[in-house]
């Protein structure tokens, strides 16, 4: 009589258990590519996609609830100014690379340039994920700076050129620091060290020149009526 051999318990668990156990990484190895499929912008190291919405317990005074933490009235303030020192102080600095007669007037406009460029770049993402509506052109009175540095000419330029960016470079210095040391959101303290490294270096090479004229520093500005206004916008 012929005799049927049974397949070993053993030898049939230990495939089972093999079989179960590649079930179980080829789903964990899908799931990492779905993860790595999915395209994440950062900045400073922190997801940029989280979109704000109101606070739950919004104390009426505006603050918004993000991923990033608390974000105030004053720190929205804050990343608009970043945006508009950008839209009047790049080309600015284009505009003293081209025609300062200075080394270093050009080379406080390179600063500028390059400063700028990546901050703004910076500002824009904190803006997107922050659910943050940003300026896309200068202020009124910026306008009224980038139009008086155009018809100004020779040794005036520069003077005016550096006397207008240091004052400006001035009061964002110091309330970069007032922010930095306030906010509770991440993103916009992150903003403000990369803006006050940026700032700190304009106001270096400005200085640098040997043009600044620090007792016209605390005069008050002048803002622009609209008619120099449209001038300069020419």
């Amino acid at each position: 009589m012929l005799s049927l051999r049974r397949r070993p318990i053993s030898s049939f668990s230990v495939a089972a258990r093999y079989t179960i156990g590649s079930g179980f990484v080829i789903a964990a190895l899908a799931l990492t590519l779905i993860a790595l499929l999915i395209p994440v912008e950062k900045f400073g190291g922190r997801a940029s996609a989280a979109a704000a919405r109101p606070a739950a317990d919004d104390d009426g005074a505006g603050t918004m609830s993000t991923a990033y933490g608390p974000l105030t009235p004053a720190d929205r303030d804050f990343v608009r100014k970043v945006r508009l020192a950008g839209l009047w102080e790049l080309p600015a600095g284009r505009q003293a690379q081209q025609r300062g007669t200075r080394p270093a007037v050009r080379t406080a406009g390179e600063h500028l340039v390059e400063g700028h460029t990546e901050l703004d770049r910076q500002v824009i993402q904190v803006g997107q994920a922050l659910g943050i509506d940003l300026p896309n052109q200068p202020s009124e009175q910026q306008r009224g700076w980038l139009g008086q540095l155009t018809r100004a000419q020779g040794d005036e330029y520069e003077r005016l050129f550096v006397q207008l960016l240091r004052r400006a470079h001035g009061k964002v210095f110091a309330l970069l620091a007032q922010i930095r040391a306030q906010t509770r959101n991440s993103m916009v303290r992150a903003l403000a060290t990369s803006a006050n490294t940026t700032v700190l270096d304009h106001i270096t090479v400005l200085e640098d020149s040997g043009l600044v004229d620090f007792d016209a520093l605390v005069v008050p500005d002048v803002t622009p009526t609209p008619s120099t206004d449209v001038r300069s916008t020419k």
